[in-house]
């Protein structure tokens, strides 16, 4: 199915890249031609490696949706760099065709034409939203643009065309410039390193005429590429270098101007261009290495890891990675000042250039959930210990089955049958919900450059989920008046029932006697003695200590501990809190394995027993950074048979 890449989805919009052939069209002849012309394949429809893109992409031609024929040309997607216009775009042959016109009057359209001039294998590149795509799977294929691709590769089934801009090398290595003779133009041959142009040679055989008519061309030749240096080119002396390379190499005026021009054109500020070498990976990494955060390398590759270490040894804050993230997506202001457009840049929207590469929304949920888990896992986890979990695969009540009845084996006389036993089923249910919680970055904490926020924030949401798990599983087991009854045989009290040596063995005793339906024991063994923080000493100590010192009303003297390594100690600090129903601090309980017979049993939807935590940029009443954390579970009692209470007190 494809994916649609929405406002209403956490991920960012995405920009895509495409190399072309471009032949520039001359006037016909006997005309003018009043403006150059160009004739371009924005894209030869195959597969692209494209940054931000793990497999390879191919656009799908059918799908691309082209708001108007007269599309703007840039010179590599910078918008204060313009070039001209398209006045026809169309698919041919399964790839796109555009044909335009150099109608900017700026120094980025002089360079073109110049270069094309002296046969510059200009390419091209498009820049188009994406809006739908699909991922084909390994070793499957698919049919695009006439073409047969094999997985793994993305199809971007739907997208809208931005921009198209002349650069040095596109995404799409496979094509190659095609440049058209001028008319009315003499060939030229050009001097670079492969075809220098040589120096003239003076002969024996040449006439002085001749050698007078070199002398006086090459002093010309030097006197044009001075003036040119000098003044024509905005010179003043900036372009001494040039001027004496020009000399040594023997290059015209217009070699010289082109070069002068290349060095003249105005450059972007350093925020303008995109840093191929900060991708998504570089920044998750430094964020991990601001928040000091351990065993990145089993996250990051190393590569990832000394990029970040190199580029942001300062540490990485929280402005900063978003004005990252909002200059690798197109963002051309120069500061952090208007931050509501830092921040849709970052998060994919408003982009401006011609494609984004960074998905911060991505970095921040991968870093939050790093944070996420770490306050997850620091709230008690006792449950984990004592009940059963199960996946389930959505939010409906599930059934469990356990099967009773005779299933003792019967003797069975020589050339004797097999006698047929009964099988009843006891049933038991559980159900996943939904718990979640909401909490925004706000603008103070992005002003304030606080990396903190988005290490504090998730894990409060962590925490919140663990501190719900125990909320839902505690007030279910300790809500036990029916469970652990006298009526089913698993509660105990009177005042030998206190823990400690005698108790324990009461206790022990009470778990062996628990029989089946059929009137005979369960078979199953107790594991687990679970007891309140106040009886923690009382419970370590009848499990590691060999022998125990007993009280009376005169002397104190050692009495073995029959139960030393018997049963595992698990202590909750819930079950003597007030605030729940069934709280005491003299109550403990005696459990079998959860494998075996389970008293209580945690259901999770998927198999997913940490929470989620998705990141997206707040609305547009909220400036902001919003981070949203949920867990879908349920919790049940099961088989009574599972465990005894002991109520410690008459």
């Amino acid at each position: 199915m494809p994916i649609t890449a929405d406002s209403a989805k956490i991920t960012p919009a995405l920009m895509l890249t495409a190399t072309a052939d471009i032949t520039f069209v001359a006037a016909a002849d006997g005309q003018t031609a009043p403006l150059p012309r160009f004739k371009m394949v924005a894209y030869t429809g195959g597969a692209m490696r494209v940054a931000g893109w793990r497999h390879p992409v191919v656009i799908d031609l059918a799908g691309l949706a082209v708001p108007s024929q007269a599309r703007p040309i840039r010179f590599g997607h910078d918008p204060l760099s313009g070039v001209g216009h398209t006045d026809s775009i169309r698919v041919e042959a399964g790839q796109l065709v555009a044909t335009g016109v150099i109608s900017r009057d700026t120094q980025a359209a002089k360079e073109v034409v110049a270069s094309s001039r002296n046969g510059f294998p200009w390419q091209a590149s498009v820049g188009a939203s994406v809006e739908e795509f699909e991922f084909i799977k390994d070793n499957q294929k698919a049919t695009v643009n006439g073409q047969e691709l094999t997985g793994p590769v993305n199809v971007v089934r739907k997208a809208t065309l931005g921009e198209i801009s002349f650069v040095d090398l596109g995404a799409d290595g496979r094509t190659s410039a095609s440049i058209a003779a001028h008319q009315n133009k003499e060939p030229r041959v050009m001097a670079d390193d492969s075809n220098p142009i040589p120096s003239p040679i003076t002969t024996a055989e040449q006439t002085p005429e001749q050698i007078r008519a070199e002398a006086l061309a090459e002093t010309s030749r030097i006197a044009a590429v001075r003036k040119v240096c000098a003044g024509g080119g905005g010179g003043g002396g900036k372009h001494s270098e040039i001027e004496a390379q020009a000399i040594r190499d023997n290059w015209d005026a217009t070699r010289t101007e082109l070069e002068v021009l290349r060095a003249s054109r105005p450059k972007a500020p350093a925020i303008h261009a995109p840093d191929t070498s900060v991708t998504s990976e570089v920044l998750e990494a430094a964020c991990f290495q601001s928040a000091k955060l351990e065993g990145i390398e089993k996250t990051c590759s190393a590569q990832a890891i000394e990029i970040a270490a190199k580029r942001f040894q300062g540490g990485l804050g929280l402005q900063e990675l978003l004005f990252e993230a909002a200059i690798a997506n197109g963002y051309t202001g120069r500061t952090f000042r208007d931050s509501r457009r830092v921040l849709e840049a970052a998060f994919g929207r408003g982009i401006e250039a011609g494609m984004a590469t960074i998905d911060v929304g991505g970095i921040l949920s991968n870093v939050a959930n790093k944070f996420l888990l770490e306050g997850f896992f620091s709230v008690e986890r006792v449950w984990r210990s004592i009940c059963a979990v199960r996946n389930v695969s959505d939010f409906k009540t599930v059934t469990s089955y356990r099967l009773v009845g005779k299933d003792q084996y019967e003797i069975v006389a020589p050339g004797g049958e097999l006698k047929q036993g009964t099988l009843g089923e006891e049933t038991y249910t559980n159900k996943a919900d939904t718990y979640g919680l909401m909490l925004t970055i706000d603008r103070r904490d992005i002003i304030n450059d606080d990396l903190g926020a988005i290490t504090t924030v998730p894990r409060k949401l962590g925490r919140g989920s663990g501190l719900k798990i125990n909320d839902v599983f505690w007030t279910a087991f300790m809500n036990n008046a029916a469970f652990f009854s006298a009526g089913n045989k698993n509660f105990i009290s009177g005042a030998d029932t206190a823990l400690g040596i005698d108790g324990l063995t009461k206790g022990e005793q009470t778990f062996m006697d628990l029989v089946d339906t059929d009137g005979k024991p369960t078979g199953v063994m107790p594991s687990i003695m679970l007891v309140p923080t106040s009886l923690s000493a009382m419970g370590t100590q009848l499990y590691k200590s060999v022998e125990l010192r007993d009280t009376t009303a005169n002397t104190k003297f050692p009495v073995a501990n029959p139960h030393q390594g018997k049963f595992r100690i698990e202590v909750s600090r819930y079950l003597s809190n007030a605030l729940y129903t069934g709280n005491s601090a003299k109550a403990w309980y005696l459990l079998a394995d959860p494998s075996d017979l389970p008293v209580v049993e945690m259901a999770f939807l998927n198999g997913q027993e940490a929470p989620t935590v998705e990141t997206s940029d707040a609305d547009f009443n909220m400036l902001g950074i919003r981070m949203r954390g949920y867990h879908d579970f349920g919790v049940a009692l099961q088989d009574p048979r599972g465990g005894i209470k002991s109520k410690g007190e008459p």
